[in-house]
Protein backbone atom coordinates (compact mmCIF):
# COMPACT_ATOMS: atom_id res chain seq x y z
CA UNK A 1 0.00 0.00 0.00
CA UNK A 2 1.44 3.47 -0.67
CA UNK A 3 1.54 5.80 1.59
CA UNK A 4 -0.86 9.11 1.43
CA UNK A 5 0.43 12.18 0.31
CA UNK A 6 -0.48 15.78 1.81
CA UNK A 7 0.34 18.94 0.57
CA UNK A 8 1.08 21.80 2.60
CA UNK A 9 0.22 25.41 1.68
CA UNK A 10 2.29 27.97 2.04
CA UNK A 11 0.75 31.17 2.05
CA UNK A 12 2.55 34.64 2.93
CA UNK A 13 3.25 35.87 5.82
CA UNK A 14 0.77 38.57 6.99
CA UNK A 15 2.24 42.02 7.57
CA UNK A 16 3.17 45.32 6.31
CA UNK A 17 3.84 45.19 2.80
CA UNK A 18 7.46 45.85 1.70
CA UNK A 19 7.78 50.01 0.86
CA UNK A 20 9.95 51.68 -1.73
CA UNK A 21 11.59 53.28 1.65
CA UNK A 22 15.37 53.46 1.81
CA UNK A 23 16.39 51.76 4.78
CA UNK A 24 19.59 52.60 7.24
CA UNK A 25 21.14 55.70 7.66
CA UNK A 26 22.55 57.74 5.03
CA UNK A 27 24.70 61.15 6.07
CA UNK A 28 23.60 64.40 4.93
CA UNK A 29 26.11 66.80 6.28
CA UNK A 30 28.83 66.81 9.04
CA UNK A 31 29.77 69.19 11.15
CA UNK A 32 33.69 68.26 11.28
CA UNK A 33 34.45 71.83 12.97
CA UNK A 34 32.17 71.36 15.72
CA UNK A 35 34.64 68.21 17.11
CA UNK A 36 37.71 70.21 16.58
CA UNK A 37 36.39 73.62 18.12
CA UNK A 38 33.89 71.96 21.11
CA UNK A 39 34.31 69.21 23.62
CA UNK A 40 31.17 67.43 22.96
CA UNK A 41 29.64 65.96 26.63
CA UNK A 42 26.74 64.49 25.35
CA UNK A 43 24.52 64.13 21.70
CA UNK A 44 21.21 63.53 20.73
CA UNK A 45 18.99 62.39 18.38
CA UNK A 46 16.31 64.50 17.33
CA UNK A 47 13.78 64.91 14.73
CA UNK A 48 13.89 67.89 12.14
CA UNK A 49 10.68 69.77 11.28
CA UNK A 50 10.83 70.57 7.35
CA UNK A 51 8.86 71.88 4.26
CA UNK A 52 8.87 69.63 0.98
CA UNK A 53 11.33 71.33 -0.45
CA UNK A 54 13.60 71.27 1.93
CA UNK A 55 13.72 67.58 2.31
CA UNK A 56 14.02 67.46 -1.77
CA UNK A 57 17.08 69.35 -0.86
CA UNK A 58 18.30 67.43 1.45
CA UNK A 59 17.86 64.16 -0.87
CA UNK A 60 20.25 66.27 -3.09
CA UNK A 61 22.70 66.34 -0.11
CA UNK A 62 22.82 70.27 -0.12
CA UNK A 63 22.95 71.63 2.87
CA UNK A 64 25.66 73.28 5.39
CA UNK A 65 26.07 73.00 8.95
CA UNK A 66 29.12 75.07 9.01
CA UNK A 67 27.44 78.08 11.45
CA UNK A 68 24.12 76.24 12.69
CA UNK A 69 23.48 76.05 16.46
CA UNK A 70 20.56 75.42 18.19
CA UNK A 71 18.76 77.38 21.41
CA UNK A 72 16.12 76.40 23.45
CA UNK A 73 12.98 78.92 23.77
CA UNK A 74 9.52 78.49 25.47
CA UNK A 75 10.43 74.73 26.09
CA UNK A 76 11.00 74.02 22.21
CA UNK A 77 14.39 73.56 20.85
CA UNK A 78 15.07 75.15 17.30
CA UNK A 79 17.66 74.44 14.94
CA UNK A 80 19.11 77.85 13.83
CA UNK A 81 21.94 79.21 11.43
CA UNK A 82 21.72 75.99 9.30
CA UNK A 83 21.84 76.67 5.89
CA UNK A 84 19.67 74.23 3.07
CA UNK A 85 19.92 75.55 0.07
CA UNK A 86 16.60 76.27 -2.07
CA UNK A 87 15.43 73.50 -4.22
CA UNK A 88 16.43 74.11 -7.66
CA UNK A 89 13.06 73.10 -9.21
CA UNK A 90 11.07 74.68 -6.85
CA UNK A 91 8.52 77.34 -7.69
CA UNK A 92 7.06 80.36 -5.08
CA UNK A 93 6.74 77.71 -2.39
CA UNK A 94 10.64 77.33 -1.80
CA UNK A 95 11.85 77.74 1.78
CA UNK A 96 13.76 80.20 3.34
CA UNK A 97 17.63 78.80 3.21
CA UNK A 98 18.65 79.69 6.73
CA UNK A 99 14.85 79.58 8.48
CA UNK A 100 15.21 78.71 12.18
CA UNK A 101 13.63 74.77 11.83
CA UNK A 102 11.77 73.07 14.91
CA UNK A 103 13.82 69.89 16.65
CA UNK A 104 11.38 67.19 17.96
CA UNK A 105 12.61 65.69 20.94
CA UNK A 106 10.78 64.64 24.07
CA UNK A 107 9.90 66.83 26.99
CA UNK A 108 12.34 65.18 29.28
CA UNK A 109 15.30 65.55 26.80
CA UNK A 110 14.09 69.04 26.15
CA UNK A 111 14.43 69.74 30.04
CA UNK A 112 17.88 67.99 30.41
CA UNK A 113 19.07 70.03 27.30
CA UNK A 114 17.81 73.13 29.07
CA UNK A 115 19.02 72.22 32.18
CA UNK A 116 22.64 72.13 30.62
CA UNK A 117 22.97 74.81 28.61
CA UNK A 118 22.15 77.21 31.63
CA UNK A 119 25.90 76.38 32.56
CA UNK A 120 28.18 79.16 31.36
CA UNK A 121 30.05 78.11 28.42
CA UNK A 122 27.70 75.55 27.29
CA UNK A 123 26.64 75.14 23.64
CA UNK A 124 24.06 73.13 21.65
CA UNK A 125 25.80 72.60 18.39
CA UNK A 126 24.66 70.11 15.51
CA UNK A 127 26.99 67.49 14.44
CA UNK A 128 25.48 65.73 11.51
CA UNK A 129 21.81 65.81 9.18
CA UNK A 130 21.25 62.10 7.93
CA UNK A 131 18.60 60.02 7.00
CA UNK A 132 16.97 57.64 9.13
CA UNK A 133 14.55 54.89 7.16
CA UNK A 134 13.62 58.20 4.99
CA UNK A 135 13.01 60.92 8.30
CA UNK A 136 15.10 63.31 8.19
CA UNK A 137 17.35 63.37 11.81
CA UNK A 138 19.97 66.18 13.49
CA UNK A 139 22.80 64.71 16.07
CA UNK A 140 23.05 67.49 17.96
CA UNK A 141 25.93 68.14 20.38
CA UNK A 142 26.16 69.60 23.72
CA UNK A 143 29.53 71.03 23.84
CA UNK A 144 31.57 73.23 25.92
CA UNK A 145 34.04 75.12 24.02
CA UNK A 146 37.66 73.62 23.59
CA UNK A 147 41.15 76.26 24.83
CA UNK A 148 43.96 76.79 22.06
CA UNK A 149 45.92 74.04 24.35
CA UNK A 150 43.17 71.60 24.13
CA UNK A 151 42.96 71.93 20.32
CA UNK A 152 46.99 70.96 19.97
CA UNK A 153 46.28 68.24 22.68
CA UNK A 154 43.68 66.60 20.66
CA UNK A 155 45.77 67.17 17.65
CA UNK A 156 48.56 65.65 19.03
CA UNK A 157 46.71 62.50 20.46
CA UNK A 158 45.02 62.07 17.34
CA UNK A 159 48.62 61.71 15.40
CA UNK A 160 49.95 59.68 17.79
CA UNK A 161 47.44 57.50 17.37
CA UNK A 162 47.59 57.27 13.46
CA UNK A 163 51.31 56.59 13.65
CA UNK A 164 50.96 53.66 16.20
CA UNK A 165 48.07 52.38 13.34
CA UNK A 166 50.59 52.81 10.39
CA UNK A 167 53.71 51.37 12.46
CA UNK A 168 50.73 48.13 13.80
CA UNK A 169 50.46 47.87 9.54
CA UNK A 170 54.01 48.28 8.85
CA UNK A 171 54.32 44.85 11.08
CA UNK A 172 51.26 42.89 9.87
CA UNK A 173 52.40 43.75 6.16
CA UNK A 174 56.06 42.33 7.34
CA UNK A 175 57.86 45.60 6.12
CA UNK A 176 60.07 45.72 9.12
Amino acid sequence: MAAKQTHTIVRPTPGRASSNRPTGRKLIAQNKRARHDYMILDTYEAGISLTGTEVKSLRAGRASLVDGYATVTDDEVWLRGVHIAEYAEGTWTNHAPRRARKLLLHRAEILKILHRTRESGIALVPLSLYFVDGKVKVELGVARGKREYDKRQSMAKRDAEREVAREMGRRFKGQR
